[in-house]
C-alpha cells in the first residue's frame, strides 16, 4: 500500500483507498449481521472521529478507535496500546467508518500488523443506516 510514492505524481486519498481495497475483504451490512450471530468473538471496530461517533451513533457493541490512533492502539509494544484490540489478533475484526474508505485502510493496516481475519464494512456506517440496521446512541449530558 505504501509503494504508491512517486514524487512526480503524488497519490491522493482514493489511491490509498483503492490500494487498501485491493488487499482486504469487505462485508455488506447483511453479512455483518450474520457474522454477529455466528461469530460471538467478533470485534466491531469504529474508526471514525469522536464527533462522528457521538453525533450519529454507532453499531451496538462497537469498540471506538479513531483511524488516526489505530496503529498505536493495535501495537502490543506501544505503552498506550488498547489491550482489547491487541488481544483481538486471532479474532474476526470488522472495521467501519462513515463510507468505507478509512475502514478499508484500517483493515489493510491491521492485516499488516498481523491480525488474522479482518474485514471492512462496505458503505460504512452510512450503508448500515441506509440498510435500515439498528443504531446505538448513548445519552450525552
Amino acid at each position: 500500500m505504501y509503494d504508491l510514492y512517486k514524487p512526480e505524481k503524488p497519490a491522493g486519498l482514493m489511491d490509498f483507498v483503492k490500494a487498501a481495497k485491493s488487499c482486504i475483504k469487505e462485508v455488506t451490512p447483511a453479512d455483518l449481521e450474520k457474522m454477529q450471530q455466528e461469530k460471538p468473538d467478533l470485534m466491531l471496530l469504529d474508526v471514525r472521529e469522536s464527533a462522528e461517533h457521538q453525533e450519529t451513533g454507532h453499531i451496538k457493541h462497537a469498540t471506538f478507535v479513531p483511524r488516526g490512533l489505530l496503529e498505536a492502539a493495535a501495537d502490543p509494544s506501544y505503552p498506550k496500546r488498547l489491550q482489547e484490540l491487541v488481544d483481538a489478533r486471532e479474532r474476526p475484526v470488522v472495521c467501519y467508518c462513515a463510507t468505507g474508505g478509512r475502514s478499508a485502510m484500517a483493515a489493510a493496516v491491521l492485516q499488516m500488523m498481523g491480525f488474522k481475519e479482518v474485514y471492512s464494512l462496505a458503505g460504512g456506517f452510512g450503508g448500515w443506516v441506509d440498510a435500515g440496521k439498528p443504531v446505538a446512541r448513548e445519552a450525552s449530558y
